[in-house]
């Protein structure tokens, strides 16, 4: 079954949604229910069913840039991790809104790449914008899954 752009924005919507779940458990319940969302959040989303997922976060350096691992990646979202220490949980900043804008598309059968910006919006109205890669891959069971993540902050050259 090829992929096509709609299916594209609702895999977007779907990982913003789960951004904003993420945060609201946290806000009102803490950390324990939100690593149950951004579990949760990373089985729907990702396909580390299928392997190692080519993710490099926004917020990570050093020998722990790329999170190959669901292990790696729940820590980005949640932090909370003595295996993780620079990770303070990009998933827990009280998200309220997501958006995204294509720059580009491709498409190859059950294979699809996006590129574009995504900016979340704080429940204080602070916004992050950044630079956005995704790759998925359909699943057999028709699931769309995350199978490549590259974020990054904007160029600034001043």
């Amino acid at each position: 079954m090829t992929i096509n752009e709609e299916q594209l924005l609702q895999a977007r919507v779907a990982w913003g949604n789960g951004m904003i779940a993420i945060s609201k458990a946290y806000d009102e319940s803490g950390i324990k229910q939100a690593k149950v969302i951004a579990n949760s959040f990373l089985d729907n989303v990702y396909g580390f069913e299928l392997g190692l997922v080519l993710f490099k976060p926004t917020l990570s350096g050093g020998s722990q840039t790329f999170r190959p691992t669901k292990e790696g990646a729940l820590s980005y979202f949640v932090g909370h991790d003595p295996k993780y220490p620079s990770d303070n949980g990009f998933g827990i900043q009280s998200w309220h809104e997501v958006k995204s804008e294509t720059c580009a598309t491709f498409f190859d059968g059950n294979v699809a790449m996006w590129m574009g910006w995504v900016t979340l919006i704080g429940k204080d109205g602070h916004t992050v914008t950044v630079d956005k890669s995704w790759g998925y891959k359909r699943l057999k069971n028709g699931a769309l899954k995350i199978i490549l993540h590259h974020s990054s902050l904007p160029y600034n050259s001043g």
